[in-house]
């Protein structure tokens, strides 16, 4: 039990570090600071700062699957503002708005594994009455991953236009919070296009996919 703690605090200790200062400020020296061990230990558990890295993404990815898999298991009748006052944002998504501008095989893995976590809870939200089907699962994934993770790389220009700062550790507690999923449930829950755009835009994209020469040739 010790050594399992000892190795989520120097875990826990390289995320708050990634948060607050960037994948630059990231070392075994710091990280043992933080954590209140020695620079060996760190090494010790994880086997190098790679392997730290590795497991600080997917301790991230994995409360994110948590969080999003209890929620749409609840289907309709989700309590919002309960998963709201009980998401972990803060910590979290300040070290994915650290480490995704980063170009890297370790942020494709972590990107991949996103995806890969909502297509099945989007699926099981799909099963629960939550949300619509798709006709491609994997792709409505991508987009809606790429989609929130986009404002985390982007969370400066959130606060200036919206006065939303996601990295606050206080964030989902906060009034302000409203400003940022009130577009958000507004765009998901009752859509963008209306029934006849819609159908217009599913014909466009059908011709697209599958384009048919034309029968003069």
């Amino acid at each position: 039990m010790h050594d399992r703690t000892t190795r989520a605090r120097i875990r826990d200790a390289a995320i708050e570090l990634v948060a607050g200062h960037g994948t630059s400020e990231l070392s075994a020296r710091r990280v043992a600071e933080a954590a209140g061990v020695s620079p060996g230990s760190v090494i010790h558990h994880y086997g190098s700062m790679d392997g730290l890295r590795a497991a600080c993404d997917e301790y991230v990815a994995e409360i994110i699957r948590e969080q999003k898999t209890h929620a749409t298991s609840e289907g309709p009748g989700l309590d919002v503002l309960a998963a709201l006052r009980g998401a972990r944002f803060g910590t979290l998504t300040a070290y994915l708005a650290a480490v995704l501008s980063e170009d890297s095989p370790a942020v494709s893995r972590l990107v991949d594994d996103l995806v890969s976590d909502a297509v099945e809870y989007t699926e099981q939200g799909v099963a629960s009455g939550m949300l619509r089907p798709s006709s491609d699962p994997h792709g409505r994934a991508v987009i809606l991953v790429l989609w929130s993770l986009g404002g985390l790389v982007l969370n400066r220009h959130l606060m200036r236009l919206l006065g939303v700062d996601l990295t606050d550790p206080d964030i989902a507690t906060s009034p302000d919070i409203a400003r940022y999923v009130a577009p958000v449930y507004d765009i998901l829950g009752r859509g963008v296009f209306t029934d006849a755009m819609a159908a217009s835009a599913d014909t466009a994209v059908a011709q697209i996919a599958h384009p048919r020469k034309d029968i003069d040739e």
